[in-house]
């Protein structure tokens, strides 16, 4: 099974910059979306042979997720049943019969840390909501987590630390996540391998030189890391500040 996740920083924009080529041509099973920044009614972006699934903020122009999907799920779910959290429409789960696939967008800090505290809350409702579902069946979650969790994973961590992203609090958050039961697939399968990013500043030509964080993921159940078969990242994918990432799993 072939899966994509990638910020597209609004759906629309994305959409004029090559984005129905790079999905028809990956060819994906199920193709995950974050920060769509668009109402249902303002966009209709069909492909054959897959059912889409929206959930927008109630802030026009903001946030927003959406799974295109091949399989028919058994079950869809918007958001965490919280309110605080679900009116930014940051995540969607679908259920299949043998797993949750969940695609999430995290709040981003922001550059003064004005949203860290409400980060940090958002950190522990998401991890028990997945605790929940990993009880019933194996999760797959993946999506813009907004943290580099370790140095490895952006190209100046000394010089970033403490900044929105790359605080201790958020990255810690991310240990608590995988010391649960979740393994960080990317790191499974390539533990050392340097100058991996995802996204890049839209100042300094940062891309170009190669100047990123690896804030993109793809994220599953302990339980089933042997049937993981390859994680990817592909940077020379544009149309976004974020590159998509993908995962193959048998499952």
């Amino acid at each position: 099974m072939k899966l994509i996740s990638w910020n597209v920083n609004g759906i629309r924009a994305c959409v004029n910059k090559g984005f129905e080529d790079f999905f028809e041509k990956i060819d994906a099973d199920i193709f995950c979306i974050q920060e769509t920044k668009c109402q249902p009614e303002q966009i209709d972006l069909q492909f054959k042979g897959y059912e889409a699934y929206y959930y927008s903020a109630e802030r026009k122009g903001y946030s927003g997720t959406a799974i295109y999907t091949k399989i028919k799920p058994k079950s869809v779910s918007y958001g965490i049943g919280i309110e605080e959290h679900d009116k930014e429409g940051r995540v969607i789960t679908l259920e299949f019969e043998n797993f949750y696939m969940v695609t999430i967008y995290t709040p981003n800090a922001k550059r003064e840390l004005e949203r860290l505290a409400y980060r940090q809350v958002w950190e522990d409702e998401i991890r028990r909501y997945l605790l929940e579902l990993d009880t019933k069946k194996p999760v797959i979650m993946c999506g813009d987590l907004n943290v580099a969790h370790n140095e490895i994973d952006l190209k100046n961590p000394k010089s970033n630390r403490g900044n929105a992203g790359f605080t201790d609090e958020e990255r810690e958050k991310m240990t608590e996540l995988l010391k649960a039961g979740f393994i960080d697939t990317f790191r499974y399968l390539y533990p050392n391998k340097e100058e991996a990013y995802s996204w890049w500043s839209y100042m300094g030509h940062a891309r170009e030189k190669n100047v990123g964080w690896r804030i993109d993921y793809f994220i599953v159940s302990d339980k089933i890391k042997e049937q993981i078969k390859e994680a990817t990242i592909y940077p020379e994918v544009y149309g976004s500040d974020h590159c998509p990432v993908g995962l193959e799993i048998e499952i």
